[in-house]
């Protein structure tokens, strides 16, 4: 079984559980561009970098998930994980073959193997835990137009 039928058949429905693109409020981005690709001499540019997923709730980006097909480990995307992770500055990020799901804080350091994908309410919960009343007003704002925006666009609105 390839990535995309891994995808389909064990991660889309595992999201679906937890409620990512059906709770209010919460999407489910998938093969999310992280960058064009380097310019390289000549004026070609390398391979893009491409998200598997990327959970957006209350309109902030707040987890990258990285998929691996069904056969291997789920920690094989882990390094892709925290690299786009740390591009998006997201605190948690997943790697998962469909059948295990490996968790990484960014902010703590903390990994491991969790036996479900958290909600978007529990996500937030972690993510956000010293929101606070502003906070909630200024997440209550679009920061996507109409052709999007790159990874450091976004970070420019966030500090």
């Amino acid at each position: 079984m390839n990535e995309s039928e891994t995808r389909a058949e064990y991660i889309d429905p595992l999201l679906k559980a937890s409620g990512w693109g059906e709770v209010d409020e919460s999407r489910v981005l998938r093969e999310f561009r992280i960058t064009d690709g380097k310019i390289q001499t000549g004026g070609q540019r390398s391979k893009p970098e491409i998200a598997d997923y990327i959970w957006v709730y209350k309109n902030r980006k707040i987890a990258v998930i990285e998929a691996k097909q069904l056969e291997l480990p789920a920690t094989e995307g882990v390094a892709q994980a925290k690299s786009y992770a740390e591009k998006l500055h997201i605190d948690y990020t997943y790697s998962t073959n469909g059948n295990e799901i490996y968790q990484i804080s960014m902010k703590t350091g903390q990994e491991g193997e969790v036996q479900t994908f958290p909600t978007p309410d529990e996500l937030w919960a972690k993510t956000f835990s010293d929101q606070n009343e502003w906070k909630a007003k200024f997440n209550a704002v679009a920061i996507e137009g109409d052709h999007g925006k790159r990874y450091y666009q976004e970070l420019a609105n966030y500090r």
